[in-house]
């Protein structure tokens, strides 16, 4: 019997921190992987900035490490590796000029706050105040947004104007410009991005998945500015010269939450938690874009091909989770890694009524609140680091909570899937998902139970997936039933009693309150 053929699919996940890329065999295993972290810049108070020639050169190192690791175990990638996927974070904005191919401003980062005045002016100025455009963009005005960060850029950075002014100005969020660059760059690189991306501009109709030519209008952004939009998985273009790989085809592309909702393999009514610098949960809501009446964005979950049917989502996104950790660490000095809170939390049983939220730069879902500073509350003399350490997760799961909550009022009972036992399930997946106790906690909070895949990299996996089935390697119904392969899942089970629960949560709610109107106290 002759020896299949090995066929390799490449994936790159561009995230706020750090960039990598695997290589996956045709049964979705990694056969070669590499990471690189890279510079965060905060050039004033709640300010996030990338250089985005940072970013492209941490792309190109993991292409070749993972490359060479894969290589260096057997694998002949040279001739195996069929296309590339791509994942990234999403919002953050950056403008370049197409001739040099030279960023006119750093990129800024999703969770900036700069925007702030311009969110407020525009909620004065519109007639639907902050909610003008959700029935267009399912998104409220926000600092998060894209469209506020193109904005700022066109108000304050004289190289923007005069690159708009001149027809030598584009703009994209990071899938865009990897893209651009991955094609050609100034030598006839695409300007593209997909409709995930997109969504998340407040710039696209959610309908159409077109750019919206009134909200073009009352923002006064540019249409020629702006990248073609295209489906999660089709043939988008081919690798150019100068890269460790060329002549590949990129066929898949989706921001960061929708790839891992794919690689999740998430059907209608199915939702999941990615946990990583923030924490986002996404409800598969099908072909019915649903709107919220409870804090939440309605949003695109994925469209698999040009002529495939769309998906929609609601979504609750948390801008400090991991990164609370990070500030543990990097701030406060109370643990030297982020795996270490673990330890440190498990030496206590409760945080002894210590309630720590990081609204570090505003609260996102379902509070919308960007006036909001963090807050720790509780604090009495016996409270120890360790009190501390386990008031952080707990507030990662809190958060996630409030979200879930929300999803439930927006969602009809019968359009959520439950298992044999009625019981909602989470999935989760993304870096912090390792550590144990915080799940056990997510559990506790949530009263139901939360799933763990043996692959907590669903990221990745999903653009992989949207590339390998634009190709031909994987059909749609394969990658859905992997979702359903449930024996190497790990499954947290609560085990707090309800009356507790509740109690706990209550007191979260005031804390979150003591967060409200307290931008101003910075000096």
């Amino acid at each position: 019997m002759a020896k299949e053929e090995a066929v390799f699919i490449g994936s790159i996940d561009q995230g706020t921190t750090s960039t990598r890329f695997f290589i996956y065999d045709r049964n979705a295993r990694v056969i070669g992987s590499h990471q690189v972290e890279f510079t965060q810049f905060y050039p004033d108070n709640g300010w996030v900035e990338h250089d985005a020639m940072e970013i492209l050169e941490s792309v190109r190192m993991c292409m070749t490490k993972a490359i060479n690791k894969a290589t260096a175990d057997g694998h002949n990638v040279d001739d195996a590796l069929k296309a590339i996927g791509l994942t990234n974070q999403r919002e953050t904005t950056l403008i370049w000029s197409k001739s040099t191919g030279l960023p006119l401003y750093n990129a800024i980062v999703w969770m900036d706050v700069r925007t702030s005045g311009i969110c407020r002016k525009l909620e004065k100025e519109l007639s639907g105040g902050r909610t003008h455009f959700v029935e267009t963009c399912g998104l409220p005005i926000s600092t998060y947004f894209s469209a506020v960060k193109i904005l700022w850029l066109m108000e304050n950075v004289d190289a923007v104007k005069m690159g708009i002014e001149k027809g030598d100005a584009i703009f994209g969020t990071i899938d865009t410009w990897l893209i651009w660059n991955l094609t050609g760059g100034v030598n006839g690189g695409l300007h593209v991005t997909d409709v995930s991306n997109a969504s998340r501009t407040m710039l696209m109709n959610l309908q159409t998945l077109e750019w919206d030519k009134p909200t073009l209008k009352t923002l006064g952004i540019p249409a020629q500015i702006l990248p073609k939009i295209v489906s999660n998985s089709e043939i988008i273009g081919k690798i150019g010269k100068g890269w460790p790989i060329t002549d590949i085809p990129i066929s898949g592309c989706l921001g960061d939450q929708h790839a891992a909702m794919l690689g999740q393999a998430c059907r209608k009514g199915e939702a999941k938690s990615t946990y990583g610098t923030g924490a986002f949960i996404l409800l598969n809501t099908g072909e019915e874009v649903v709107p919220s009446k409870h804090g939440l964005l309605t949003t695109l979950a994925y469209k698999l091909g040009a002529k495939a049917p769309t998906n929609y989502a609601l979504e609750g996104s948390i801008a400090i989770a991991g990164a609370a950790v990070q500030w543990l660490r990097d701030k406060l000095g109370i643990i030297s890694s982020a795996s270490e809170i673990e330890k440190l939390a498990s030496e206590v049983d409760s945080t002894e009524g210590v309630y720590f939220v990081p609204a570090f730069s505003g609260l996102f879902a379902p509070w919308w609140r960007d006036d909001a500073r963090g807050v720790c509350v509780g604090i009495t003399r016996s409270t120890s680091k360790a009190h501390l350490a386990r008031a952080v997760l707990e507030s990662m799961c809190f958060q996630v909570k409030d979200v879930l909550d929300s999803m439930h009022k927006d969602s009809r009972q019968k359009d959520q899937a439950k298992n044999e036992k009625g019981e909602f399930l989470l999935r989760v997946d993304g870096g912090a998902t390792v550590n144990n106790l915080l799940m056990q906690i997510q559990a506790d909070l949530l009263g139901s139970p939360v799933v763990r895949p043996a692959d907590i990299e669903t990221t990745a996996l999903g653009a992989a997936y949207a590339a390998g089935l634009a190709i031909g390697v994987w059909k749609k119904e394969e990658i859905f039933a992997s979702g359903q392969k449930a024996k190497t899942d790990t499954i947290f089970h609560p085990m707090l009693n309800e009356q507790l629960r509740n109690k706990k949560v209550k007191s979260w709610c005031k804390a979150v309150e003591r967060t409200f109107d307290l931008a101003d106290l910075a000096i």
